[in-house]
């Protein structure tokens, strides 16, 4: 099952700091929802444990994260794709754009696809759409405070 979650954040922070936060693994594993380890494997791969709850369902999920279609400071695509055992599988990614929004503000926008097989898949589209906005707002909105705080 296939979904597409499309937002912005306006961000008060030059491009190029966000640009760095946004390849900056301690930023990134303070700010997905439910990450408990994020390791650099190299400069554009990354292993991640993530433990995510979607509605009576709570797994474990262990994949790797890719970055990709990198153009720095203004755009990349963040790729992963993580097995939860017998809960199953998800994968996705989302293509992030940051564009100079005044001297001191940028406006970062993302386009995420998220697609989940096996155990999950079966909860129903509603649930998971639902639940994979939120997941995507608490990333973007945490995103937000941790890089203009």
């Amino acid at each position: 099952m296939a979904l597409i979650i499309e937002g912005e954040e306006k961000i008060a922070a030059p491009v190029q700091k966000v640009w760095e936060a946004l390849n900056d693994p301690a930023v990134l594993k303070d700010c997905i929802p439910g990450c408990q380890s994020l390791e650099m494997k190299s400069p554009t791969d990354m292993a991640a444990t993530v433990v995510l709850k979607i509605g009576p369902i709570k797994a474990t999920f262990a994949g790797e994260v890719t970055l990709k279609n990198l153009k720095p400071p203004h755009s990349y695509t963040i790729a992963g794709e993580g097995k939860g055992g017998i809960a199953g599988f998800a994968k996705g990614g989302a293509d992030v754009i940051l564009n100079e929004d005044g001297p001191d503000t940028t406006l970062l926008k993302y386009a995420a696809k998220a697609d989940v097989g096996g155990k999950i898949a079966q909860l129903g589209s509603r649930l998971i759409t639902s639940t994979s906005k939120k997941l995507a707002g608490e990333f973007f909105s945490n995103f937000n405070k941790r890089v203009s705080g």
